[in-house]
């Protein structure tokens, strides 16, 4: 089995999408083995999007990130990367594909509702950064 992160962000959290998106993925048929409600440090997110210092948008990211409350979850299936972000959509959710959690309830590029993995290496990085070991449902 193949595990991924998925956050829903602060923009999903204020606007009361929670249920609806984690509908989803369980009617896909992943499995939410971690699940937490939380708000990200700046610590925290500088580590979470390391690969972004330096860009023109990593202050906005980082502000954006640590604004409010946030779901963190590990989903566990088959292929789940990958099913996960076709399950998203693109990031801005002007390109995403109709019947994706983006193009359904993203309203901005900046505020997209939801971040997952875009690899098996990357979940397992960020999987270790929000969850210990012992917080996982395995």
């Amino acid at each position: 089995m193949e595990r991924t992160f998925v956050a829903l962000k602060p923009d999903a959290v204020k606007r009361g999408l929670i249920g609806r998106i984690i509908e989803r993925f369980e009617n896909k048929g992943y499995q939410i083995i971690g699940l937490k409600i939380m708000t990200i440090s700046r610590e925290l997110a500088g580590r979470h999007y390391a690969e972004h210092v330096g860009k023109p948008f990593y202050d906005n990211l980082i502000e954006y990130i640590t604004s409010g409350p946030v779901v963190a979850m590990v989903l566990e299936g088959e292929n789940t990367v990958e099913a996960v972000r076709n399950m998203m959509g693109a990031t801005n959710p002007n390109n995403a594909e109709a019947g994706t959690i983006r193009a359904d309830f993203a309203q901005t590029m900046d505020a997209n509702v939801v971040h997952g993995s875009d690899s098996v290496e990357s979940a397992k990085r960020e999987i270790a950064l929000f969850f210990k070991e012992d917080e996982l449902a395995v």
